[in-house]
């Protein structure tokens, strides 16, 4: 399924510095068992005076911190170890055990992250059954004591795995997986592993396969089946996600699991009243689940409703104190006001030691939003540069994949290839007429998309991700720094499989549909995969959303986005991004010169009745006045431009980088270092 990847080449001075540093692992674990546990940590010391990020040092100091009775120091050590490693499960489950004796709720949050990131951990589920009992939580004592069973019988090697998926060694799992499988060909747990393995990998089609044979074995198999929902979603097969999240709910109406799983994918394929009513319903049983809140809060403003989105979202920021994803989808919604109360709590929170790390990227975002609205530049950019830098460390993102991608992609659509694939669409043939917004985020794709789904004759989705998932399919599975089959594959593909990507394109984007003979795809990163599109879908319309370099890098930077857009939190990236950007499109330019239109963002907001009319003119649509009144359009908006695509059309935000001009000479200079700006 997966093709694993190699040994990378490691300079020999980095390589003898490992082996000391495992060597003084070793050791330090010994010192552990033998109850030595200063002398262990000072071991580590030496470790963690190399490497402040290491993995097994923090974790065993953590350890050996506990044991000593520094429950003090050793939170700290796990927040450090959280910082560096967010989704290390153990980090968490040494937390648990930290905080049994102080906060109970606080022990449980703890533990409960702990088995959703690895739900192989027994130590977390026993002390959870402990705590639930002690909270007076039946239904949680019930449930517990049903994972602990369940785990308890699992093999050795079944445990392995799972522990070393969390941990980020899917080559070993993958390994110990497959040789327990071919001895124990239908054990379900160990199918589901695999599956969850090739997730990893983003090989979201044989994960597919074994979610579904793990139901073929054991249909009752109901985290298989939640996983299976998971999957469907990623492979954008919605509909199919809501027939199996209702199949769960029957067979437990009562889980909540189930219910969250089912309302989301009611939200994916668009039914938001549906999704609102079950959210509801669910915090009729768990009014302070603060994940439900948000998830409803997202719902709120999809459809409009803000005042209900806002308070949604400050119940999920009194529910978990230190939430920050609560705070930032305040700031998210662009319009919402922080009291002073708010920011001074945000502040204590940025600057408190156990603050989780997910929450302290999130509330350097808010932050950053907070005191722009206040005009307090400085302090504004200080936030929004420590929220960048801290989700940057989460990502392995590498400028030379998408440069490289861009290069072949020009090498490989050439003319000839379009001249030898040429077919002409019919009104057989296909269904709608599909208009593709391309471009960088925040760059006004939104607020085109708002003008011409406005138009009676054009129906408005989402940012679909179906031409990203051809093009991963088309890819085929390789190591994270090997070329894959695409681009190049491209020139391989009959007329035949052509048409029949066309067609299943237009069958699977059908759900978000209502019957207008043209819709709209504004997926951003399409730029990169406009060859694929004109290949399977010839008639299809490309508009390249379009702004000036330093006004959209800036508004990237301080955008934090829910997925996706690695390349947003550093400034040379950015200038690199846009850089590959302004390249291909001007190749594709040059291919499809009557079937791309250039939008200004600049043009758009100063001569917006004209750019209007030259946009509908462009794909061939009659003038409707709707279009100059888009903001009174009725729909779900589900960007982070919401709620200023359901204003009238206004000019403040154009130039907002020049209020921070004086901290942006190095995303300048990045810029002028690729040609964009003038030296």
């Amino acid at each position: 399924m997966v093709a694993l990847q190699g040994a990378t080449n490691t300079h020999p001075q980095q390589s003898a510095l490992q082996a000391n540093h495992a060597k003084l692992i070793h050791q330090a674990k010994t010192l552990l068992q033998r109850k030595a546990y200063a002398k262990a940590i000072a071991e580590l010391a030496q470790v963690l005076a190399q490497n402040k990020q290491h993995i097994d040092a923090l974790y065993i100091t953590a350890v050996c911190q506990r044991y000593l009775g520094l429950t003090k120091d050793a939170l700290a050590t796990l927040n450090t170890l959280k910082q560096y490693h967010p989704n290390y499960s153990r980090a968490y489950q040494e937390e648990g055990h930290n905080l049994r004796s102080i906060d109970k709720h606080s022990a449980i949050h703890a533990y409960e992250r702990a088995v959703l990131l690895n739900p192989a951990l027994i130590a977390s589920w026993s002390n959870l059954a402990a705590l639930y009992n002690d909270t007076d939580n039946p239904r949680g004592v019930e449930n517990a004591g049903k994972q602990l069973s369940h785990w308890k019988a699992m093999p050795p090697a079944v445990l392995s795995v799972s522990s070393m998926l969390n941990e980020g060694n899917l080559a070993k799992a993958e390994e110990i997986c497959r040789h327990f499988l071919k001895q124990n060909p239908k054990h379900t747990e160990a199918m589901r592993l695999l599956a969850n393995i090739g997730i990893s990998h983003k090989v979201y089609d044989d994960a597919e396969f074994l979610l579904e044979s793990c139901l073929t074995f054991e249909p009752e198999f109901t985290q298989a089946r939640l996983d299976y929902v998971n999957v469907l979603q990623r492979r954008q097969k919605y509909q199919k996600a809501l027939e199996q999240a209702l199949i769960l709910c029957e067979t437990a109406p009562n889980e909540l699991r189930y219910t969250m799983a089912l309302a989301n994918a009611h939200q994916a394929v668009g039914e938001f009243s549906q999704a609102i009513e079950l959210y509801s319903a669910l915090l009729k049983r768990v009014p302070e689940d603060s994940g439900v809140l948000i998830m409803q809060g997202h719902a709120y403003k999809t459809v409009g409703k803000t005042e209900l989105a806002v308070t949604a979202y400050k119940k999920a920021s009194k529910c978990r104190f230190s939430y920050g994803d609560a705070y930032w989808s305040l700031a998210n919604l662009k319009t919402y006001t922080f009291s002073e109360e708010e920011i001074d709590r945000m502040r204590k929170l940025t600057l408190s030691p156990t603050t989780p790390f997910e929450d302290r990227f999130h509330l350097n975002f808010a932050l950053g939003k907070a005191f722009e609205d206040r005009k307090e530049f400085e302090q504004s950019f200080q936030f929004y540069t420590q929220g960048n830098a801290l989700k940057k460390q989460q990502l392995d993102y590498k400028p030379s994949r998408v440069e490289d991608e861009c290069q072949r992609q020009v090498k490989v659509c050439t003319p000839d290839l379009f001249t030898r694939n040429a077919f002409l669409p019919t009104t057989e043939s296909y269904s709608a007429r599909p208009i593709f917004i391309v471009g960088l985020p925040r760059a006004g794709s939104t607020l085109l998309e708002q003008i011409l789904s406005s138009h009676s004759m054009v129906d408005g989705t989402m940012e679909l991700p179906n031409i990203m998932s051809l093009a991963h399919r088309l890819a085929g599975r390789s190591g994270a720094d090997s070329k894959t089959r695409y681009p190049d594959i491209l020139s391989q593909l009959s007329l035949e499989q052509l048409k029949q990507f066309g067609q299943d394109y237009l069958k699977e984007t059908q759900i978000y549909r209502k019957g207008a003979p043209y819709f709209i795809d504004k997926m951003p990163n399409n730029f990169r995969h406009i060859g694929l599109i004109k290949l399977i879908l010839p008639n299809a319309i490309i508009i390249d959303a379009r702004r000036a370099p330093m006004s959209c890098g800036f508004s990237v930077y301080k955008q934090l986005f829910a997925e996706g857009q690695e390349f947003s939190y550093d400034f040379d990236h950015i200038a690199q991004y846009y850089k590959s950007y302004v390249d291909i499109m001007k190749h594709w330019q040059t291919l499809f010169p009557d079937d791309i239109i250039r939008m200004q963002y600049e043009d758009v907001v100063t001569q917006f009745d004209s750019e209007v009319r030259k946009l509908l003119a462009f794909c061939n649509l009659p003038f409707e006045e709707a279009c100059v009144q888009f903001h009174k359009t009725q729909r779900s908006v589900r960007t982070a431009s919401s709620e200023q695509v359901r204003q009238p059309i206004f000019t403040s935000g154009m130039e907002q980088w020049q209020k921070y001009e004086s901290h942006l000479s190095a995303l300048s200079d990045a810029f002028k270092r690729q040609g964009l700006l003038p030296l």
